[in-house]
């Protein structure tokens, strides 16, 4: 399971703790405008509409910059922003100063390159700067006095406009990861469905043509041979008994194969079904997982083809070793008529498996004979 990159409420909602940011940094600017708390008092009523359309603004370039756009028009409205910004300044002084983290924000969000510097930077002093003129020219404060007051609002405006910048640039990050989030949970599921799927064919391919198989020799023996009937039922009953326990792993990913034992097993349903089987795998090495699935699933696959594809009536499977590698070869006399069809289900799995295990396969038909050929490393990284 993906765990989650944020709380539940944050990841589906995350544009209202952008808007809460601004919203709150916004509210002081008219109470301070109103009490005259640095500067000359304002009118209430002008100072409140003139932050409302300062905030509209700001949300809605945020917001677009949340969404990795710029808004329609957006020259406009950074231009009208600036404006309302930059101009009261000049009546009501450092009461208004904390909305020109709105216009350096948003200056940031919507420009680029040289412009954006050059443009922030002046957006950036214009304040401080004024502020410390005035005080030198006023007398009030001495000029290390002045000097840190300014650099103390030079501060206070990039810690507020970085603040807005990083909300919204925040919020576009949540959406990107929720959004990767998503496709790696839908690519887990996809892999998951044809692993089943790829899993479930290669395993019931061979189960039931045993059980076809089994019950085609019962019928045949059951006029015949009821002992031997018997036996060919109980036979077939196991088979289908390993199938379902095989299929219930298969859905808990728990299956896991045997070379020596799928060879077993494939010599025994090979034989039952007359067909002369030859083995060459005596010198069977110790393989890793991925290895030794190859090329047990290999063996299935293999074993299935003939029963359900070819008339064979010999069959020869050798495993041989050689410069680290392992060769499986599986000829059986059986080859169909030369044909151009398309892989089927069992092939495309038995490549995809060779391929996990860093190997290769390759199937040719030549004089009557067919070969499937996988070849894997004995140790796989």
């Amino acid at each position: 399971m993906i765990p989650p990159i944020a709380p539940r409420w944050v990841v589906r909602h995350p544009l209202w703790p952008l808007i809460a940011l601004q919203v709150v940094l916004a509210v002081q600017v008219p109470i301070y405008t109103t009490l005259g708390m640095d500067g000359p008092a304002g009118n209430p009523v002008a100072a409140t509409v003139a932050m409302a359309l300062v905030l509209f603004l700001s949300l809605r370039h945020s917001l677009a910059a949340a969404r990795g756009e710029r808004p329609a028009g957006w020259p406009w409205t950074l231009a009208a922003l600036v404006v309302l910004a930059d101009v009261p300044l000049w009546w009501v002084g450092s009461n208004w100063q904390a909305v020109t983290a709105f216009a350096l924000a948003s200056i940031v969000m919507l420009l680029r390159g040289r412009l954006m510097l050059v443009a922030a930077t002046l957006q950036l002093l214009l304040n401080p700067v004024k502020e410390v003129i005035a005080m030198l020219g006023d007398g009030t404060y001495t000029t290390p006095q002045a000097l840190f007051l300014g650099a103390y609002a030079l501060f206070v405006l990039i810690l507020y406009a970085s603040t807005l910048v990083g909300g919204a640039r925040l919020v576009r990050l949540l959406n990107e990861l929720e959004a990767t989030r998503t496709e790696l949970a839908a690519t887990a599921v996809g892999e998951e469905r044809i692993r089943v799927s790829r899993d479930l064919h290669d395993l019931l391919g061979q189960s039931l043509s045993a059980i076809s198989l089994k019950g085609d020799l019962a019928l045949r023996l059951l006029a015949k041979d009821t002992a031997a009937t018997r036996a060919e039922i109980e036979s077939l009953t196991e088979v289908a008994r390993d199938a379902l326990r095989d299929i219930r792993a298969i859905t808990r990913d728990e299956h896991s194969v045997s070379l020596r034992t799928e060879i077993d097993g494939a010599a025994a349903l090979l034989g039952a079904a007359g067909v002369d089987i030859r083995l060459d795998v005596a010198d069977l090495p110790p393989l890793s997982g991925p290895a030794q699935n190859a090329l047990a699933w290999a063996i299935r696959e293999g074993t299935t083809n003939l029963l359900r594809h070819s008339d064979a009536r010999t069959c020869t499977i050798t495993v041989t070793r050689d410069r680290g590698a392992v060769r499986l070869d599986i000829v059986n006399d059986g080859a169909q008529p030369p044909s151009t069809p398309s892989p089927g289900t069992g092939l495309s799995g038995l490549a995809e498996r060779a391929r996990a295990a860093s190997g290769t396969w390759l199937t040719t038909a030549h004089d009557g004979l067919f070969l499937l050929s996988v070849e894997v490393p004995e140790e796989v990284a």
